[in-house]
C-alpha cells in the first residue's frame, strides 16, 4: 500500500525529530515524501543545520499522513494560527497523524489531541493536560488514528510503527534491518527513569528557563484553543 508523506519542517527544529522519521518513510515501497512549510526556502534547525522544505502550505494538495516535530520552535507554532490552520486541514482528510517529541503540543494546540492518550518528551509531557489530552510515559501511543512519541529518537519507533500500520510488519521489519536500527546504548540514562536521580535533577535545572517559556506559550495556546472552542 502506498503513501503520500508530509513531515512539517519549520525554523528551529529538532533535527533528530525530523530525519529519524524521514530516513524510515523514504525506504517505504510506492511512498512518496514531502518536507512541507510556508515556503520552499531553506531554514535552520536548533543546531544550525540547513534543511530545504519541498513543498510550501499552498502547493501541498492532501496527504495520507501528517507528521510533526518537535524542538524549540514549536513554542511559536503553538501560536502560529497559518500553520494550526495548515495542519486541522490536513489532518481532516489524513489517515495518520503523527507527533515527535514536543510536536504533540503543536497536535494538540490544533485540537487534535482533544480527549486523547499522547506521548511527549518527559521534560514537556504535563504540558499535554492543558489541552484536554491525557499524558502518557511511553514511547509510541497509538490513539485512534493518531500516533505520537516521546522525544527525539523515539522519533524512528514512531515511524516503524505507522510502517507496520500502513504496509504490514515485514515492510517495518525490512526498513528497521536496512538502518540497522539496533539500539544497545553504552549508558542507562535514556529516560528519568533509569538515569541517576542527580542528573535527572541537573537536566530538569537546565532546561528551566525555557520550559517555563514553553509553558507560557502552551497555557496561551490552550486558552485560545478554549475560546474557539466556544
Amino acid at each position: 500500500m502506498s503513501a503520500s508523506i508530509a513531515i512539517l519542517a519549520f525554523p528551529k527544529v529538532t533535527q533528530l525529530d525530523l530525519t529519524g522519521p524521514y530516513e524510515v518513510f523514504s525506504r517505504m515501497q510506492g511512498t512518496t515524501l514531502d518536507l512541507v512549510w510556508k515556503d520552499t526556502g531553506p531554514i535552520a534547525s536548533d543546531t544550525g543545520f540547513v534543511i530545504q522544505p519541498t513543498m510550501s502550505f499552498e502547493g501541498a494538495g492532501q496527504y495520507d499522513v501528517i507528521v510533526v516535530p518537535g524542538g524549540p520552535g514549536q513554542q511559536d507554532l503553538m501560536e502560529d494560527a497559518r500553520t494550526l490552520a495548515f495542519l486541522r486541514a490536513q489532518a481532516a482528510g489524513a489517515k495518520w497523524a503523527m507527533s515527535v517529541c514536543t510536536g504533540s503540543l503543536v497536535l494538540a494546540a490544533a485540537g487534535l489531541l482533544t480527549g486523547r492518550r499522547a506521548a511527549c518528551h518527559w521534560l514537556s509531557l504535563p504540558l499535554l493536560s492543558l489541552f484536554g489530552a491525557q499524558p502518557v510515559a511511553e514511547r509510541v501511543v497509538r490513539d485512534g488514528n493518531i500516533l505520537t512519541t516521546a522525544g527525539v529518537s523515539a522519533g524512528i519507533d514512531g515511524a516503524l510503527a505507522l510502517v507496520a500500520e500502513i504496509q504490514g510488519r515485514r515492510a517495518a521489519e525490512t526498513i528497521q534491518l536496512m538502518i540497522e536500527y539496533d539500539p544497545q546504548p553504552l549508558f542507562d540514562a535514556g529516560s528519568p527513569e533509569t538515569a541517576p536521580p542527580d542528573l535527572v535533577k541537573a537536566v530538569c535545572a537546565m532546561a528551566a528557563g525555557f520550559g517555563e517559556a514553553r509553558r507560557a506559550a502552551a497555557e496561551r495556546a490552550a486558552a485560545k484553543l478554549g475560546e474557539t472552542a466556544r
